[in-house]
């Protein structure tokens, strides 16, 4: 039996591929192997910023050999047919953004969508993302959360959007830019509260990178009393669950499943992760009604 080749054996291949190669999102030592051997090796360096690219090549002591092109959100459109056509041809088509992970708040959305729908290869060579990096400095829950990209320019929209999102559980990720951070922090402390846990991640793995957390109340006074620059990440935590105090409600619950067959015990299990209530006291009352 051959054995089973990796996306980078298959570089050498005449079976072209896509592979969304993630860039530094500061630092340069941040950059895989893979990344550098992508960039000298790709017959296609399909790039946000093609002058940037030929920058981050130089500073990782790597000769681009393929042919460089740009494919940015203003000519996805015309530039996807062309990329998908050269990977059906046999060519390796690098896609890389200025910085961090192709797709998220970055153009190849469409070209991954359209690849995928014609049965092109996609691949990835994963890295950096000031998504994940800026949620696991923040100090808030990790286990579930959303990234929101940018949130809206005009305040009306921003605030429906924010009203939106109040509710969610979920820690949500923004991205935004420096001159609107103490802004968009204000929205979010008028539609999420004052007291919400948050944390804004500047400059992330750069050499003035700069993680402040906060309430929200204390994070718009943080951003009105300095100048920010950089690159901004925004984590705010979920809103906390309102208590379930419907007892009798709970009881029911545990009672349909224990005459559907599933034992007392189980039941009680079952129901109290559901309601997010102590299974001890659910048990109690459920033999409470019992009696």
């Amino acid at each position: 039996m051959a054995p089973t080749q990796t996306p980078e054996d298959r570089l050498g291949d005449t079976t072209g591929q896509i592979v969304l190669a993630a860039t530094p999102i500061g630092n340069l030592a941040d950059a895989s192997q893979r990344l550098k051997d992508l960039l000298a090796t790709a017959d296609i360096v399909a790039a946000e910023d093609t002058r940037r690219a030929h920058h981050l090549a130089q500073g990782l002591g790597v000769r681009i050999t393929g042919k460089v092109v740009s494919h940015h959100e203003h000519n996805e459109r015309e530039s996807t047919p062309e990329l998908l056509a050269a990977a059906r041809g046999g060519a390796v088509v690098a896609v890389v953004t200025d910085a961090g992970m192709p797709l998220v708040s970055d153009p190849g959305y469409r070209l991954v969508s359209t690849a995928a729908a014609e049965g092109v290869d996609v691949t990835c060579a994963p890295g950096p993302s000031a998504v994940t990096t800026a949620l696991a400095l923040s100090g808030l829950p990790t286990d579930r959360f959303a990234f929101e990209g940018f949130l809206p320019r005009k305040e009306g929209e921003r605030a429906r959007l924010l009203t939106e999102l109040a509710r969610d559980a979920r820690t949500l990720v923004f991205f935004e830019s420096p001159h609107r951070l103490a802004a968009s922090l204000a929205s979010l402390r008028d539609a999420f509260g004052a007291d919400r846990p948050a944390c804004v991640a500047r400059e992330l793995s750069k050499l003035h990178e700069e993680v402040a957390r906060g309430s929200l109340a204390h994070l718009v006074q943080w951003a009105n009393s300095k100048e920010i620059r950089g690159e901004i990440v925004i984590v705010t935590g979920g809103t906390e669950a309102e208590p379930d105090t419907d007892t009798a409600g709970q009881v029911a619950d545990v009672e349909v499943l224990v005459a559907s067959g599933t034992r007392l015990k189980e039941a009680v299990n079952t129901v109290a992760a559901a309601r997010g209530v102590p299974k001890r006291d659910l048990y109690e009352a459920v033999l409470a009604a019992r009696a």
